[in-house]
């Protein structure tokens, strides 16, 4: 099984491949039966995943999301809230990633947590550059859509070079992020971020390398799907693509409020 940038979903590429499932979830085996018994037959959540069951976890992960940050920007949090949302946040995506939990609590938790922080950033941005907001959500639903037809037509092939290229253009990525930052604690700023051509360029490239990751989500999803994951495994796709959606989103707000401001 290719990994995938999408640390939701490269934390399981690797588990299971030996007895041939997807994580673990497509070797079954023999269960013994207790005094002479039959095993008693599988729960809903056991069956095998569909493709309804990651769109209805995903759509209700990601309403949770829209209607929290939807409140929150009706209230006009101040951006400490954003702070403090964001850590939280983080602090649950690398608990429920590690931890491979596929609880609907918790991912919907981390949902809602995510919408107090975009909703927070996105009322103040929209502030200082009106109608950035709606044009960022447009942007957004545009760039998912386009690369779900690419994936689903195959139109762009997921192999294991371009998985090998998302996968180490993130991790660049990311450590380009946590360079600057640490940066900025010294009141120095390799201006990456912010205004100016070099800010707007390492937007654009951002958001090309987000929208590939989507690539690589629907990916691990559909071949999750095929190996007989159970159907609680859902949530946990959901959550995956929740992570690269609230990535590409900020990056997508981010570039349009830096256009319009020169």
């Amino acid at each position: 099984m290719r990994t995938s940038s999408n640390p939701a979903f490269r934390a399981l590429s690797g588990k299971g491949q030996s007895q041939g499932g997807y994580a673990n979830f497509g070797h079954q085996g023999q269960q013994p039966t207790g005094y002479g018994y039959p095993a008693a037959p599988p729960t809903a959540a056991d069956r095998p995943m569909t493709i309804d069951d990651v769109v209805t976890k995903t759509a209700t992960a990601l309403g949770t999301t829209i209607v929290v940050g939807g409140v929150t920007a009706y209230f006009g949090l101040t951006p400490i809230y954003a702070l403090f949302a964001g850590l939280v946040g983080m602090g649950l995506a690398f608990f429920i990633t590690f931890r491979q939990s596929t609880s609907p609590a918790l991912i919907l938790t981390y949902a809602a947590v995510e919408g107090v922080f975009l909703g927070t950033i996105t009322k103040v941005i929209d502030y200082l550059v009106p109608g950035v907001a709606v044009q960022a959500i447009v942007g957004t639903l545009v760039v998912f859509a386009t690369m779900l037809v690419l994936y689903r037509t195959g139109a762009v092939k997921v192999t294991p070079r371009l998985t090998k290229w998302i996968i180490g253009a993130t991790m660049g990525a990311f450590a380009l992020v946590v360079f600057n930052l640490l940066l900025s604690f010294f009141g120095l700023n390799l201006g990456v971020r912010g205004n100016g051509p070099l800010a707007i360029i390492v937007s654009l490239v951002f958001i090309g390398i987000a929208a590939f990751n989507l690539l690589l989500d629907f990916d691990q999803a559909d071949r999750a799907i095929r190996a007989g994951a159970p159907a609680r495994f859902a949530w946990y796709i959901a959550f995956g693509l929740m992570v690269t959606l609230v990535w590409l989103y900020i990056e997508i707000l981010n570039l349009l409020a830096q256009l319009q401001r020169n």
